[in-house]
């Protein structure tokens, strides 16, 4: 090997510092790729901040009420809502415009008809959305139309459906307009002395009720709305939500009284009428004997057939709203509607609030023992051998089926169905005798149907 060639061959040392030279400039290459792709991504973040800030800013959410002393805000919210409430109102289609619908409807029917029932296709239904005008727009969707699809052999739906339809939510969307104007503090919802007003101006309005004093007006004000909330307001907090007003029935049953040929037995089962108003306020006038205007707890245990149990009793009075231990008419309303109603969960909280003696959330063999006992002293004064309670729980227990197989909830009285059964066994002696005799009452149902039969 010559001088030359061997000093062109690179000594280990000189080799080992251009391979690190080499390993330096990749490491550098990483460190120059990451600032780059740092640098681009921070430009265009950078970018999409320019583009919409609003992340940066939280919206507003709450508006406070105005107080009372702000009387300039208060008179503005009031008047802002009512320009509200007028416009969604002219939205609402009106009679002519509803008549107009159905021409178009019964126009572009689709045959064969089903009995006397004209039907519409889809595409006859598109068309009349279109001649219909803009504010039934909302009414012609496939949606709608699905829904009211009921396995007709050529796709169509019945045009008296449909049109029933809009007329409910037209009324739904009137009626929620209407009371709307009643709420006062503007949030969705009506206090006591908002819904009174409400039914006070509704009055002239129903046919049905034109034979009622005006001296009676506000016991009957009192009478309706009772009912509105005990039901729907079962926490007591003084309001109801508008919403839950219209998903109830009762505001059909009140506007009911509009027909003015309304049955005498219809009338008798709807609370809001006159005679059941007049009922329930004439059973209170008759337990009033010292006409004091309310009733002591003497007065109240003749109500019905007079055989409420007197523990029974004394818990009433004990959780409800008394004035010097006396009960006024209010108070009555509750007590009438959850005795008449004991099928309901609303009539069956407030009566196992009262059976529930120990504020547990549950009834256990004390409770019910505790309430029994009463039932089997009424039958000792009335000269009936007393029923063992040890075969009346085995049944009560049997009947509701509880998670726990010691205690009795309120879920599981409403989940058995058999609530009012339950009850009635406990704080009635005449709720007791009739379901102990309920299979010979059964049987003389059916001879008297027999005997109908062969006449």
């Amino acid at each position: 090997m010559s001088v030359t060639e061997h000093a062109r061959i690179p000594s280990p040392s000189a080799f080992r510092s251009a391979l690190y030279a080499a390993k330096k400039s990749e490491q550098e290459l990483k460190d120059e790729e990451m600032e780059l792709f740092t640098k681009y991504y921070m430009e265009w973040k950078g970018g999409r901040k320019s583009v919409n800030t609003s992340y940066m800013n939280i919206p507003r959410f709450y508006y406070r009420l105005p107080s009372e002393d702000e009387v300039l805000l208060q008179k503005l919210r009031e008047e802002s809502r009512a320009v509200f409430l007028q416009r969604k109102s002219r939205e609402l289609l009106d009679n002519e415009e509803l008549q107009n619908l159905w021409f178009l409807l019964d126009k572009h029917q689709t045959p064969p008809m089903i009995g006397e029932e004209a039907m519409i296709n889809y595409e006859s239904f598109l068309k009349v959305g279109e001649k219909a005008g803009p504010k039934c727009k909302q009414f012609f969707t496939a949606k709608v139309f699905a829904k009211l699809l009921h396995n007709d052999p050529y796709g169509r739906i019945s045009i008296m459906q449909f049109f029933n339809y809009v007329m409910r939510k037209v009324w739904l969307h009137q009626t929620r307009i209407g009371l709307s104007l009643y709420d006062v503090a503007g949030q969705g919802y009506l206090r006591e002395s908002d819904l009174e007003n409400y039914i006070l101006e509704l009055i002239p309005t129903l046919p049905q009720l034109d034979g009622l004093e005006k001296s009676f007006y506000s016991f009957y004000v009192c009478t309706a709305v009772r009912k509105f909330f005990f039901f729907l307001d079962p926490l007591r907090t003084g309001k109801i939500k508008i919403q839950d007003i219209l998903a109830c029935s009762f505001l059909d049953d009140l506007l009911e009284l509009r027909d003015e040929e309304l049955s005498k037995e219809s009338q008798e089962t709807n609370w809001f009428s006159a005679p059941s108003a007049l009922r329930v306020y004439g059973q209170y006038l008759n337990l009033d004997k010292d006409h004091n205007g309310m009733l002591s707890k003497e007065e109240l245990s003749r109500y019905g057939t007079g055989t409420l149990t007197n523990i029974f009793l004394d818990r009433v009075f004990q959780e409800c709203l008394t004035y010097d231990g006396e009960m006024d008419y209010k108070t009555y309303l509750d007590f009438v509607l959850a005795l008449e109603n004991r099928k309901e969960p609303a009539a069956l909280q407030y009566i196992f609030k009262l059976l529930d003696i120990e504020n547990k959330g549950y009834l256990n063999v004390f409770s019910l023992n505790y309430f029994f006992r009463a039932i089997q002293e009424q039958m000792k004064i009335h000269g009936q051998e007393p029923v063992s309670f040890q075969d009346v729980k085995d049944e009560i227990f049997d009947m509701v089926k509880p998670k726990d197989p010691y205690k009795i909830s309120l879920q599981d009285l409403i989940n058995s169905s058999q609530g009012d059964t339950v009850t009635s066994i406990l704080i009635d002696l005449n709720g007791f005798w009739t379901y102990e005799n309920r299979e010979v009452l059964v049987a003389s149902d059916n001879d008297n149907t027999t005997d109908i039969d062969d006449t």
